[in-house]
């Protein structure tokens, strides 16, 4: 039986803002999406003041050997910008008879209308903004009294350390912290096992932090996650390129994807030095050790975690084989919630903390 995500790629398309908020959460539902595995593709498109637009997301997809494209407005109920504003922008008429001789179809979907699980997040919210939080059972309990103890994070680290054990044994003692905070950010001690992490990766990363280098993330829910005042103690920015607006020219340009491109744009500005971290696009990955290999630039540390069927492991196993210090997971798990999990760990070493 053929997979569903072997040639079936998804758009999700959002209104678009010119406040950040509405991109990231697009883009954390798409990664979600992405780590279920179900589609080949998961790309994220805008209708509005942001990009990629839906057409751009459109022809990207069509690119990646795909032969269904399925578009879903990612709108709360039907309205004109459902029915009208996107069929439009998709541009159904002049497109599909294109991509069709690609062997391309395009499928448009249904917002996300009334549904029983809807109501559940939304009495959740409720629930939460009264102090209370729902217990798998639906049971309601009190959640200022659990917070109140002050222990969630040590027992959370004591039952990690429990469940871990004889993988935690295997990395030396500067590493445990950046396992323990990884499987302690996905719940999933099987973590302990896909990390890899070069000898010299945390006291170059450490070090890297101390002395205020860049860092650069190859998507903005990297970025989201890391608490910039802290870095900025140590002089640090971050930076992401993929909005970069000379990314899609560049990316055009040279038949490149848009990480790629937004990778190739980190390097022209400047990568020596910096702390790279890619949680989402392989092709990031494989465009900065092509650089490096061909002696344009040299980063102090890379942390390259990007999940998906295609691309992603290959990308890892080629970051392991550089002379450059590196944190990865190994296969195809991974994810920007890996990426940020790691940096955090380092972020915390470099203030002198240790986790748990």
């Amino acid at each position: 039986m053929t997979k569903m995500s072997d040639n079936i790629g998804l758009i999700l398309i959002g209104h678009g803002s010119k406040l950040p908020h509405n991109r990231e959460n697009l883009e954390k539902i798409a990664a979600m999406l992405r780590n279920r595995g179900k589609f080949k593709v998961v790309e994220i498109a805008f209708m509005v003041r942001d990009t990629p637009t839906v057409n751009e997301a459109v022809d990207v997809v069509a690119e990646k050997g795909i032969s269904k494209i399925v578009l879903i407005p990612a709108f709360l109920a039907p309205g004109i910008h459902t029915t009208e504003d996107i069929p439009g922008l998709i541009g159904v008429k002049e497109k599909e008879p294109n991509l069709k001789a690609k062997g391309v179809e395009l499928v448009y979907g249904e917002p996300i209308g009334s549904d029983d699980r809807i109501a559940e997040i939304l009495e959740e919210k409720a629930l939460k903004a009264l102090g209370h939080e729902i217990k798998k059972d639906g049971e309601i309990r009190d959640a200022y009294s659990v917070l109140a103890a002050g222990k969630i994070v040590d027992q959370s680290m004591m039952l990690i350390r429990q469940a871990i054990g004889e993988d935690l044994a295997k990395f030396s003692r500067d590493k445990v912290p950046i396992v323990e905070r990884v499987v302690h950010t996905t719940a999933d001690p099987e973590f302990a096992k896909l990390l890899a992490i070069s000898d010299d990766a945390v006291r170059v990363g450490v070090d890297a932090i101390k002395a205020g280098v860049k860092v650069v993330t190859d998507v903005k829910m990297v970025r989201a996650g890391i608490n910039e005042a802290r870095l900025k103690k140590f002089g640090s920015e971050i930076f992401t390129y993929m909005n970069d607006e000379r990314v899609m020219e560049l990316a055009k340009g040279e038949g490149l994807t848009r990480s790629a491109a937004a990778m190739r744009l980190a390097i022209k500005d400047g990568l020596d030095g910096a702390i790279v971290l890619i949680g989402n696009a392989p092709t990031a990955v494989f465009e900065l050790a092509d650089q490096i290999k061909a002696g344009k630039v040299r980063p102090a540390l890379i942390v390259a975690v990007p999940v998906g069927f295609v691309g992603a492991a290959e990308s890892k196993e080629v970051v392991e084989k550089l002379a450059i210090p590196y944190v990865v997971t190994r296969g195809r798990r991974g994810g920007s919630t890996i990426a940020v999990a790691v940096f955090n760990a380092l972020l915390t070493l470099a203030e002198g903390k240790l986790y748990g």
